[in-house]
């Protein structure tokens, strides 16, 4: 059986022997390249509009196919090895096609900072873990963004949020203030050693930032697919929406309108769009990995005091994610659900998914003045954002998980 594979930007299934190849424009002896036009199939599926070269599927020997590293253009006969996925026509990684690739998705509702989260995350992606783990972290596919690439995404919100201290508009759904095309990463790190030398292994990431209410709204084709596409899923839920929580924390002054999407209406969203892409029965349960983090948990600080075990931070300093940790993380938030009267998240998660596990975040670190739209006076100091990533990645084998004694 052929292996398939997601592509990281339109987010079909693709066999991962079968790929496509992009005409590099160089030409043959009296033949001139290719002209560079808009691709179709690329802008339907990724929303790209630039001008790109066409693609060609690699032509049939015999009764086989044969798919080389490089091929002969049909349309300037110029030798290329530029492969791109089969539907969408972007330009894959080099060594995509061997590569383990899970599609980790990220959802959220309006409110609970996901842009923040993503900027904070894939800054900490390319610095602190990168570093951590003995890693090589950068940008795929960024030269094909033109303006809005990946790298200048990335450099603008940091200096936004960074250096400037400002907070963005509203985290809203991808169809407008959200990131519209993927983030993908590619992961490279040292593997095991063979008899022919030291192997390296490399993993892509792919994000695409998706809100939780658009779900159940018309015209989310593409939500449904990138769904069925995921590996696993990072869920953002907006602490302030626990019943309780108004009553504890002082909440932002932000809701006027009232379009805060309560914690349970967006796992609720998240499930019955699962169920639906993937074909569940409702008796069946969903095995798909889940992080569940709650987001701008800073607020909490004061009410639940500095000596609460959810602030204790785990040994960031070692190669590996630490599963016990994890573990008193999960079983702390579960409690901090029944205690501000959020347990019906709990039984939701409880009855419809096998492998879930729960996470507090906080992108900025403290507080931000929502009036101003303004970060702390301290800066951005992250708190566990990467946690929910960490123990995704350690599911699939790509960082190390160590379970301490107790």
């Amino acid at each position: 059986m052929r292996r398939k594979t997601s592509c990281p930007y339109c987010y079909h299934r693709i066999p991962a022997k079968r790929l496509w190849y992009q005409c590099n424009g160089r030409g043959s002896v009296n033949r001139p390249g290719c002209p560079a036009t808009r691709d179709e199939a690329r802008e339907t599926g990724t929303g790209f509009k630039g001008i790109v070269r066409p693609s060609f599927r690699p032509g049939w020997h015999r009764v086989r196919p044969v798919f080389p590293r490089q091929a002969s253009c049909p349309g300037c006969g110029s030798l290329t090895g530029i492969r791109v996925c089969p539907r969408c026509h972007t330009p894959l990684p080099v060594g995509f096609d061997r590569s383990r690739s899970p599609l980790i998705a990220m959802i959220g509702a309006k409110n609970t900072g996901k842009t923040v989260y993503l900027t904070v995350l894939a800054n900490e992606l390319r610095t602190t873990l990168r570093r951590r783990f003995h890693a090589d972290v950068r940008f795929t596919g960024d030269a094909q963004g033109g303006a809005e690439s990946p790298l200048r995404w990335l450099e603008r919100n940091v200096d936004r949020v960074y250096q400037r201290g400002q907070l963005f508009a509203q985290t809203a759904s991808a169809g407008s203030a959200g990131r519209q095309e993927a983030l993908v990463f590619e992961w490279r790190q040292a593997g095991r050693r063979t008899l022919t030398g030291l192997r390296f292994r490399t993993t892509y990431l792919s994000f695409y930032d998706t809100a939780g209410e658009d779900l159940s709204s018309q015209g989310r084709s593409r939500d449904l697919r990138y769904l069925d596409a995921a590996d696993a899923l990072i869920v953002l839920l907006d602490p302030f929406t626990l019943p309780q929580a108004a009553d504890r924390i002082v909440t932002p002054d932000d809701d006027k309108e009232g379009t805060r999407e309560s914690a349970k209406t967006v796992l609720g969203n998240v499930t019955d769009t699962l169920r639906e892409s993937r074909s569940i029965p409702g008796d069946k349960p969903i095995r798909l990995p889940v992080a569940v983090a709650f987001a701008k948990i800073d607020a909490f600080f004061d009410a639940l005091g500095s000596d609460n075990p959810l602030f204790e931070v785990p040994d960031e300093s070692t190669a590996h994610y630490d599963e016990t940790a994890g573990r008193d993380t999960h079983e702390q938030v579960r409690a901090l659900l029944h205690e501000f009267g959020g347990d019906e998240i709990d039984s939701h998660l409880s009855t419809n998914y096998t492998n879930f596990r729960y996470f507090v975040v906080s992108a900025l670190g403290a507080p931000p003045d929502y009036a101003n739209q303004k970060v702390d006076p301290g800066g951005v100091r992250p708190f566990r954002v990467a946690e929910p990533l960490l123990w995704l990645l350690s599911r699939f084998g790509v960082v190390r998980r160590e379970t301490r004694r107790r």
